[in-house]
């Protein structure tokens, strides 16, 4: 019984973001240096970001001698780019916090980064030819003829009367949850305290016997709530209509004085508010 030898499976590809696909470097000519670390990359299924130079240096020099040893010549530009990554790892080695060799790790980051959108454009400008062909095909042969839709503005649906009952109710209950509640939820929490606009005619008149004059602004001057805002203005107004107050100046200030009028008792249209 003859054994036959069992060709070995090639190397899978992995699809990985910011990876390319795995390539016999053996084999193949690198377009330079950095095709060969993506290749590296790529095979130790590693993103650009997570480059161990270490090891990747490793199989780099590996790469190298198997060149020399096959006679094929090696490019300047690889040699360069060794001794770049002799550089990093034996920095790195010495001290992780070399800034010297942080920032030339962070170029060739970038310059990797660079190279891999250049061949990922390179990949889809190769294929636009073939999915231009697709696309004018499709365009061609499937086709369909444009339907004629009628013209009718007539809503015809037919609902049910159970769709039209579940309907309402939900309206009906979004409404209720949206009303303000009633005044009554209110009371003891909000209390309102009417202020009677004699007592704050009589205030007014108290001050001026005091002071003889003062400002319309500074009558409200103290004033504890809206309620007793409100008492002050129409005490004013009615302390004028009774010709008890005179008020003199501008929209904006004003003065406020006693008439000097008698003490008789006159009606307030508003007795509290």
């Amino acid at each position: 019984m003859s054994l036959r030898q069992v060709k070995p499976l090639e190397t899978p590809i992995y699809h990985l973001e910011k990876v390319i696909r795995v390539r016999d470097e053996e084999a193949e000519d690198f377009n330079g240096p950095l095709d060969l670390i993506l290749s590296l990359l790529a095979k130790n299924k590693m993103e650009i970001q997570d480059i161990q130079i270490a090891l990747i240096l490793d199989q780099y020099m590996a790469w190298i001698a198997k060149r020399r040893a096959l006679d094929l010549e090696v490019a300047s530009e690889f040699i360069t780019m060794a001794s770049q990554l002799m550089f990093i790892k034996t920095r790195m080695l010495l001290s992780i916090h070399d800034e010297e060799a942080i920032s030339e790790l962070d170029q060739l980051i970038a310059s990797l980064e660079e190279h891999q959108r250049h061949e990922n454009f390179a990949r889809l400008q190769a294929v636009i030819p073939q999915l231009s062909d697709r696309y004018d095909v499709c365009r061609d042969y499937i086709t369909k003829v444009p339907e004629h839709i009628p013209v009718n503005k007539m809503y015809r649906y037919h609902h049910k009367p159970e769709d039209l009952l579940r309907a309402m109710a939900a309206v009906l209950e979004r409404s209720d949850n949206r009303m303000p509640p009633p005044m009554a939820a209110f009371e003891g929490i909000v209390g309102r305290e009417p202020y009677p606009v004699g007592d704050k005619a009589g205030e007014i008149l108290e001050r001026l016997r005091r002071f003889g004059v003062t400002r319309f602004h500074a009558l409200f001057k103290g004033n504890r709530s809206r309620s007793e805002i409100v008492a002050t203005f129409l005490a004013v107004l009615e302390l004028c209509k009774a010709r008890r107050l005179r008020l003199a100046g501008t929209e904006t200030d004003c003065t406020v004085t006693s008439t000097g009028g008698g003490d008789e008792d006159f009606e307030f249209s508003a007795d509290t508010y």
